[in-house]
């Protein structure tokens, strides 16, 4: 059967690979590089034959990821963090290229041309890991999340002068020239896609459309997507990038969220083939036979890359938590190391143990990229009880103000904004603490008093007077960043009333735990209205209504609303 048995094989194994990682509690993308290593050449048993096809299909995986994150955000989005990702992008790389090449040289005794090759592949981390990763935690929509895209972007860019200048090591004279032409065409391409896209596919979708042919709407979103890829390919540009601007630019329109829905199922079939790929290119002979040599240079690469990263991203204003999110979300290497590394090697500059080393440190960096980013707020956590805490600036109007029994609004996005409206409008004193500072600018234009900062920081609470608060209600989609506020908010105030948002349904107990006072499920209250607003038009009796409401949210919350 050729690639169709191939196919077969890894979606098998890799559903294997992913129901023993979620029995061990490990992110199902580590299970998918396991299952890649048995299907692997280099292991016993059953092994996928066409590994060169395998691998081009997996390429429309990582397009099709970063095309639906392309759909789930807007430029808007990526206007905030413009600066820390055109600017500390290019610094972030560059340190870490000269770091990679120097530990190459002085500790693993490379010689000058190949620690320059090696510098590079470090330097770039993985989109496809850190989107799914974000994707499964639900915390795309956070501002440090929003930095790791913006920094992302840069270095796949970044990916297009590398494969120029690399290659010619030792020979500069016609460098400048090619590398000019290179970034005017690219420039040039990318103004025009988004040009005719942000006029051309509006009008091709809403054509689908009329037909009435959901099939044909998919079909449209998913040419559009690999479409844009292969055409950004074909100038020099990434595949991947190409996809993640034609998402971009579709989730400005009307469409994005149905395309977006639509296209998730095909993203993550084919995102899993490119982590089986992933794992499939890991040779266990190689890690065997040099064990404390990979093991110290995967933990020096986890750490070099944290701290650039993270002094990076606080060099450019990010405090409190963001450092540590953003400088372990990256410390992995990425997938466009494999393309410097096979260019490398095509070029006689790259050995064959460089080379290993590259890839089995990019492959176990990418497995273990969960496990390291997981440790970001409890590392962030030891780090700020150490340190002595900070002065917090607070805004001029809230400082003024005597406050007392009021209402903290943790996060100002739609339910915060909504909230905060409502309570405004009740005569009730609000403090918003928002950490987006393009969302906390709407603040003073919406009449409300606010802190710009993280609500975990307990400088930050102090601001926003939390020992004088009646109530905390705390409406960001971030799990972590509930759980953390609320602990220290109940330890600086014992006796507020905390109102929480539960990002997913398991959420409800853990939250009651913490002794939060009323924990609300977004999309539970919202099938619950759906109903309401159905049993109203029966008619329904309005107590036997209320009962039944009541009955499933008790038994939803576990006895409390």
């Amino acid at each position: 059967m050729g690639i169709a048995s191939d196919f077969v094989l890894i979606v098998i194994v890799g559903l294997l690979g992913g129901l023993l990682a979620r029995a061990i509690r490990l992110p199902l993308l580590v299970g998918y590089v396991g299952a890649g290593v048995l299907v692997g050449p280099y292991t016993a048993g059953p092994t996928v034959v066409q590994i060169h096809d395998i691998e081009q299909l997996a390429e429309i995986g990582v397009a099709l990821l970063l095309f639906a994150l392309g759909l789930e955000m807007s430029f808007r989005d990526l206007k905030p963090v413009r600066r820390v990702a055109l600017i500390g992008g290019p610094i972030q790389i560059a340190l870490t290229c000269a770091a990679g090449a120097l530990a190459g040289v002085k500790a693993l005794g490379m010689p000058v041309t190949e620690a320059i090759w090696f510098g590079a592949m470090i330097s770039l981390s993985s989109t496809v890991v850190v989107l799914k990763t974000l994707s499964a935690a639900g915390v795309t929509s956070t501002l440090a999340s929003r930095v790791m895209i913006g920094l992302l972007v840069v270095q796949d860019l970044a990916v297009v002068p590398m494969l120029i200048i690399l290659p010619q090591l030792g020979d500069f004279d016609r460098l400048f020239g090619k590398l000019a032409r290179a970034m005017g065409i690219a420039t040039a391409f990318l103004a025009v896609v988004v040009i005719l896209g942000t006029w051309l596919l509006p009008k091709l979708l809403r054509r689908v459309l009329a037909w009435g042919s959901r099939e044909l709407f998919l079909v449209s979103v998913v040419a559009i997507g690999v479409g844009v890829g292969y055409a950004t390919q074909k100038v020099g540009l990434s595949f991947a990038l190409g996809a993640f601007v034609a998402g971009l630019i579709l989730g400005e329109s009307e469409f994005s969220h149905q395309a977006l829905s639509d296209v998730v199922p095909v993203r993550d079939i084919f995102g899993l083939l490119f982590f089986v790929t992933v794992g499939m290119l890991l040779d266990p002979g190689y890690a065997l036979a040099h064990p404390a040599q990979i093991a110290l240079v995967v933990l020096l690469i986890f750490l070099g890359k944290s701290l650039i990263v993270g002094g990076v991203t606080r060099a450019f204003g990010y405090v409190n938590m963001a450092p540590w999110i953003v400088g372990l979300g990256l410390s992995q290497i990425g997938e466009f190391s494999f393309v410097l590394a096979r260019s490398g090697v095509a070029a006689g500059l790259l050995s064959k143990p460089t080379y290993d080393l590259a890839l089995t440190c990019t492959v176990l960096t990418m497995a273990l990229s969960p496990v390291v980013s997981g440790m970001a707020l409890p590392l962030g956590r030891a780090w700020r009880g150490w340190r002595k805490p900070t002065k917090v600036p607070v805004v001029p109007d809230l400082a003024r103000e005597k406050l007392d029994a009021h209402i903290v609004v943790a996060g100002y996005g739609r339910s915060g904004r909504a909230a905060a409206r409502v309570l405004g409008a009740a005569g009730i004193p609000v403090v918003v603490v928002e950490l987006n500072h393009a969302e906390f600018r709407d603040l003073s234009s919406d009449g409300l008093s606010g802190v710009w900062g993280d609500v975990t920081s307990e400088e930050i609470l102090h601001a926003a007077r939390i020992e004088s608060a009646r109530i905390l209600l705390i409406t960001v989609p971030n799990a972590s960043t509930v759980y953390l506020s609320v602990e220290r908010a109940k330890r600086l105030n014992p006796k507020l009333v905390v109102i929480a948002r539960a990002v997913q349904a398991h959420n409800v107990a853990e939250l009651r735990r913490l002794g939060v006072d009323a924990v609300i499920q977004a999309e539970f209250e919202g099938g619950v209205e759906m109903v309401r607003q159905a049993l109203v038009r029966y008619p329904y009796e309005d107590a036997a209504m209320q009962r039944l409401v009541s009955g499933v949210r008790d038994e939803f919350y576990g006895g409390a609303g």
